[in-house]
C-alpha cells in the first residue's frame, strides 16, 4: 500500500505515522494510543525528571508491546548573561505590575534539560526502540552509547545542509521539518528563521540529498498531506498539532480553546516563550513583545520570567501569556481519539496513493 516501506521496517510499525513528541502536551496515554493503532508513539522527555521518564516508560510497556520513541532536546546550556536577563525583566515589568506581581522577585528556572549522562543512563536501562533528538545531536560520546543500545537514531533537519550532517553523523532516518510545523524549530546549523523552508519544498530536496529514509513534518494534518509527502519522497509523516485535539493530550484549557478556534487564529514563529523560534498562536505577549524579541535570553532561559505571568492569568482562563504551540494546519484538527485519528489518517492517505 505504501510506496516506501523503509520506515515501517526500520521502526517495526504498521503505519507510516509518527506522533510528534510534543513536550508538555502528551505522555504515555497518547503514545500508547498511537502505538496500538499502528503508528510510532513518542514520549517527550525534555520536561521529565529521570523518575518521571522511568514511570512513563513503564506505563507504556505495561499497556503495549509496540515500539516507543523517546525524544530529547540536545541544546547546549547557555551561560547566564545578567545584562540580558535584566533587560528582559525590564521589558516584562509593565505586565508584572498590571497583575500585581513583584518584578524584582526571583524568577523560576527553566526545566528543559538537554540530553546528558543521566538521560543516557536511562536509555541504556529502558532500551527504547527509537531515540530521537531535537536541535541536532548530542556529543559523540553520548551518541555512541545510545547507538550501542540498538536504538534507531532520528533527528530533525530544517535545511538540506542539516539533513546531510545528520546522515553523516549516523542517523537512521531524518525528519524534514518544514517552517509550517508547530512548536520549536529543530534548526541547529543556522539561526536565521527568515530562510527556513516550507515542508513541501524541503522534503523532496532532503530526499534527493540523503540515502536514509525521510520523515515529513510540518503543516500535515490530514490524509492529503501524508499522500503528498510520499509523492515527494518521504517514507512517513510526523503529525503533531492534529494530536493536540485528542482527549489523550494534556494541553491546558486555554490552549485547547485556541485550537478549537483555529480558523480565526493565526500562528507565528516566536522566541518570546523560550528564547528559540517556535510556532504558536499569536496571543497578547507574542503580539506586543515579539514575535521575535531581540531582548529574549538564550534558550531556554527566556521562559523563566514569563512563568509568573502565566501563573497569574491562566487560572482565570486566559491564554495570553502562555505558549499556544500549533502548526499552520491547525484548522484541520478534530477532537477524536488518538487511535482513531491515526487509523483515519492512514486510511485517507492510502486511498489517495497510486496502487
Amino acid at each position: 500500500m505504501w510506496p516506501d516501506g523503509r520506515i515501517l521496517d526500520l521502526f517495526g510499525i504498521e503505519l507510516p505515522i509518527i506522533q510528534a513528541p510534543m513536550a508538555g502536551a502528551g505522555l504515555a496515554d497518547l503514545a500508547v494510543a498511537v502505538a496500538e493503532a499502528g503508528g510510532l508513539g513518542s514520549l517527550p522527555c525534555a520536561l521529565l525528571s529521570p523518575d518521571q521518564l522511568r514511570d512513563q516508560t513503564q506505563l507504556f510497556r505495561q499497556r503495549t508491546a509496540k515500539p516507543i520513541n523517546m525524544n530529547f532536546f540536545c541544546h547546549r546550556t547557555p551561560d547566564m548573561d545578567p545584562g540580558r536577563e535584566a533587560a528582559w525583566r525590564r521589558r516584562l515589568e509593565p505586565y508584572y505590575r498590571e497583575f500585581g506581581l513583584d518584578p524584582e522577585a526571583p524568577i523560576p528556572a527553566s526545566s528543559r534539560a538537554p540530553f546528558d549522562d543521566a538521560f543516557c543512563d536511562l536509555v541504556e536501562e529502558l532500551r527504547p526502540e527509537v531515540v530521537s533528538f531535537h536541535f541536532g545531536l548530542p556529543g559523540r560520546r553520548l551518541l555512541d552509547r545510545v547507538v550501542a543500545t540498538g536504538a534507531k537514531i532520528v533527528s530533525s533537519a530544517t535545511t538540506v545542509a542539516e539533513a546531510r550532517w545528520l546522515e553523516s553523523e549516523g542517523c537512521d532516518a531524518v525528519i524534514a521539518q518544514g517552517a509550517e510545523a508547530g512548536g520549536h524549530r529543530g534548526m541547529f546549523l543556522t539561526e536565521d528563521i527568515a530562510t527556513q523552508v516550507g515542508t513541501f519544498s524541503l522534503v523532496p530536496q532532503v530526499a534527493d540529498a540523503v540515502k536514509v529514509p525521510v520523515i515529513a513534518a510540518g503543516g500535515i494534518g490530514d490524509g492529503r498531506g501524508i499522500a503528498a509527502a510520499f509523492m515527494l519522497g518521504a517514507a512517513a509523516a510526523q503529525i503533531g498539532t492534529a494530536y493536540l485535539f485528542c482527549p489523550e493530550s494534556m494541553i491546558a484549557a486555554p490552549h485547547r480553546r485556541a485550537l478549537l478556534a483555529a480558523d480565526a487564529r493565526e500562528t507565528a514563529l516566536t522566541n518570546v516563550f523560550t528564547g528559540r523560534p517556535a510556532r504558536g498562536f499569536v496571543n497578547r505577549i507574542v503580539r506586543e513583545v515579539g514575535p521575535m524579541a531581540p531582548l529574549a535570553p538564550a534558550f531556554p532561559l527566556a521562559g523563566g520570567a514569563l512563568a509568573p505571568l502565566r501563573a497569574a492569568t491562566e487560572p482565570a482562563g486566559s491564554g495570553e501569556f502562555m505558549s499556544l504551540w500549533a502548526g499552520q494546519s491547525a484548522s484541520f484538527g478534530r477532537a477524536v481519539s488518538a487511535g482513531q485519528l491515526t487509523r483515519e489518517l492512514a486510511r485517507d492517505a492510502g486511498a489517495l496513493l497510486p496502487r
